[in-house]
């Protein structure tokens, strides 16, 4: 029984250690050096969004997230989200993007996304 309830507690921790910090966009704002290139989770809702469909079926694009805090650019490789959308987004910060021949300065790259139930 007390092996059971260990290998759980540590199969759990395993679990918790692989997640990516969750940050506000403030804080990445404040302080870009300390999360560039590195997995963050943040959570907020859509200001704005555009789509770009690729000749081979694919799509992508760039939207801007909000949480009360600041703002940032997300740079997806699937659809974008609708503005207005309440979602929670995994991925890696960068600085200095070039998309569509804009820079957007910091953003973060998109890795997982999901969105809030109503």
């Amino acid at each position: 029984m007390k092996t059971g309830i260990a290998v759980f507690l540590l199969s759990l921790a395993l679990l918790a250690s692989g997640c990516p910090k969750r940050v506000t966009i403030g804080e990445i704002e404040a302080n870009p050096d300390k999360y560039r290139d590195k997995e963050v989770a943040i959570a907020g809702t859509v200001q704005t969004s555009y789509g770009v469909s690729l000749p081979i079926g694919r799509s992508g694009g760039i939207y801007k997230v909000g949480d009360g805090t600041g703002s940032i650019w997300v740079i997806t490789k699937d659809a974008v989200p609708s503005r207005g959308a309440e979602i929670g987004i995994k991925g890696k910060i960068q600085n200095g993007v070039t998309y569509n021949g804009k820079n957007y300065g910091l953003v973060l790259m998109e890795d997982d996304r999901r969105f809030r139930k109503r």
